[in-house]
């Protein structure tokens, strides 16, 4: 039977090349000469360090096309409240990877509700959707993309 596993990830190293690009463009735009700004990196979080709020929200924009450019979809990241931290700012991102159970929940439910011929279930960090034709499978594809999901979403391992 034909099955495919939905799930949401990103590339780790395209990550750390956007924070190394980012932090190249900081260190080098005039409008942050003299500050101390740059990007950490630690596991999936990423710290945002400057003197100001005004400078952070520069900062993410840096972030956030670097990303793009790097193929990973800013929908995953989660952003903090900047909080003082020393004499300057800090902000922390989160990087979010994998299904939680309330985002896989919503996917088998409108899975069903379209009462298409699949099956559906959650497994970890990822839904598996089992079909007994190819079509059914490419609707429920072509069903979740048009979906406005809080993360974004790929499609794998599909085999007949």
């Amino acid at each position: 039977m034909p099955t495919f596993d939905i799930i949401s990830e990103f590339d780790k190293h395209e990550l750390k090349n956007a924070i190394d690009q980012a932090n190249k463009e900081v260190t080098t735009r005039f409008d942050f000469k003299g500050t101390d700004s740059r990007f950490e990196l630690n596991d999936d979080k990423v710290s945002m360090i400057s003197e100001s709020t005004f400078q952070l929200q520069q900062m993410f924009s840096v972030l956030c096309s670097k990303l793009s450019k790097r193929g990973i979809d800013i929908a995953c990241m989660e952003t903090g409240d900047p909080k003082p931290s020393g004499k300057g700012m800090r902000q922390e991102i989160t990087m979010k990877q994998g299904l939680d159970s309330a985002t896989a929940k919503k996917i088998v439910k409108l899975i069903k509700d379209k009462k298409l011929k699949v099956q559906a279930a959650i497994q970890s960090d990822q839904v598996r959707v089992t079909g007994k034709n190819r079509d059914d499978l490419q609707e429920v594809i072509k069903m979740l993309r048009e979906e406005k999901l809080e993360l974004p979403l790929q499609f794998e391992n599909f085999r007949d």
